[in-house]
């Protein structure tokens, strides 16, 4: 029988592991391995970072739930790969085997590529939303500044590939502030490297700089597009803006009390590991110079055919390449969930002797919280040219995200990671996960 091993259980892995256990017969093993022992719902993040949330409200423990659904859990890191063999290194020393192997580590955060670049738990000088910890450590210090406030920086530094979580956290804070009748007392300044901003590293989604600009202009947060964070000393953020030409006509010296700013990404460890130098093999066979998985249309690498992966961890050329200041492609929610589906139905015929055949469509919806409103965005497929694309704000958005969180939690709770209901109101919407569905 067929032993399927899926590293990493976080909003892709666990969904990831539920659905490929319910496409295999009994007789075949799913094991999962992931760093800690719990799930955390990371697009609540920004929320425990102000208080709005505790991080025992986003978070339950893996293994009763796995174990549950008949799936072995190892609570190890993964510290190496042999594809050659076919097995993982576990950090305790152990070699486990595969038949076939599931990728779903997400992203190492690449604090070190500035100086003074991170959580103070970190060594840096500034607060993160990236992990639920993270955040936690960011709500222990919002609450001290808050005692004391003072000019705030937020915003992506060059290479980030994900910004949403950015502006909401801007927009989440700004509406904290005026709860606590601070926001008079805190300038607000969102430095990026987008050319624009709502350019969200996709070349904007319908009108996502209109919308995002007047959002901005009416919460009086000023903005540096372009820019490129050079260094981050405590309580001053060094900032080069370039013009679209690629040269600096601004060296900024901003202060700040409080910062969060999105890092770059970069594949974990292990797969860092495995980056050959040579310029010329760009990464070598698994992975790109950064660690992340090479995968073809079927989410599968293309020389290792037994090697599946998914989620922010894989490889995706930029979206925009005339950006000035480097800008990655985000991977959004249903985006990875379309993922997931493709290579459940491509596992299950490479069981079968047959080919894989399912393509995942990476569409996207996003709702993206702004503290006391939100935004809304779709885009099918999430990479252009697309046949869809709007983007529209209101409170609904606010309160559909935190219905969201809940539904969610609660379908990893339960195992099922798509509902029959949520499947057919989709496809009545025109949003599917295959392009065979289309």
């Amino acid at each position: 029988m067929t032993t399927v091993v899926v590293v990493g259980s976080s909003t892709g892995g666990l969904p990831m592991s539920y659905d490929i256990r319910k496409h295999l017969d009994k007789g075949h093993t799913v094991k999962v391995v992931n760093a800690i022992d719990e799930f955390n719902f990371v697009p609540s993040n920004p929320w425990v970072a102000v208080g709005w949330r505790k991080a025992e409200d986003i978070s339950f423990k893996l293994e009763p739930y796995l174990t549950r659904k008949g799936i072995e859990f190892f609570h190890q890191t993964c510290v190496g790969l042999d594809p050659e063999n076919n097995n993982i290194t576990l950090d305790d020393g152990s070699v486990m085997d595969y038949d076939y192997l599931i990728l779903s580590t997400g992203p190492a955060l690449a604090f070190e590529e500035i100086e003074g670049f991170g959580p103070k738990s970190h060594g840096g000088n500034t607060v993160s939303v990236c992990t639920t910890p993270h955040s936690v450590e960011a709500y222990e210090q919002w609450e001290e500044f808050c005692k004391d406030p003072g000019p705030i920086i937020i915003g992506a530094v060059q290479g980030a590939s994900c910004f949403g979580p950015a502006y909401e956290f801007a927009m989440i804070m700004e509406t904290d502030l005026r709860k606590r009748k601070l926001r008079s007392r805190v300038p607000m300044t969102f430095v990026t490297a987008e050319p624009y901003i709502g350019h969200l590293g996709l070349g904007g989604v319908g009108d996502s700089k209109g919308l995002m600009e007047s959002e901005m202009r009416n919460r009086h947060i000023d903005w540096i597009c372009n820019a490129k964070t050079t260094k981050i000393a405590d309580g001053i953020m060094y900032v080069d803006e370039h013009n679209n030409q690629g040269e600096v006509i601004n060296k900024h010296e901003l202060p700040f009390k409080y910062a969060m700013m999105l890092p770059a990404f970069k594949g974990t460890k292990f797969l860092q590991e495995m980056v050959d130098a040579d310029p010329e093999k760009m990464g070598g066979p698994l992975v790109n110079p950064r660690g992340f998985v090479k995968v073809d249309q079927f989410s599968r690498n293309p020389t290792y055919h037994n090697i599946y992966a998914l989620g922010v961890g894989i490889a995706i050329p930029p979206v925009d390449t005339k950006c000035p200041v480097p800008c990655g492609t985000p991977k959004t929610g249903l985006m990875i969930e379309s993922m997931v589906t493709a290579i459940c139905h491509n596992i299950e015929a490479n069981i079968a002797g047959k080919e894989p055949y399912e393509e995942p469509t990476w569409n996207t919806v996003c709702l993206a919280d702004m503290g006391d409103s939100g935004a809304a965005f779709v885009a099918l497929p999430q990479i252009p040219p697309r046949n869809l694309t709007w983007a529209k704000k209101g409170k609904w958005v606010h309160l559909a995200k935190i219905a969201f969180e809940k539904y969610f939690i609660r379908n990893m709770k339960s195992g099922n990671s798509e509902p029959i209901y949520q499947k057919y109101i989709m496809k009545m919407l025109g949003i599917t996960r295959l392009k065979s569905d289309k």
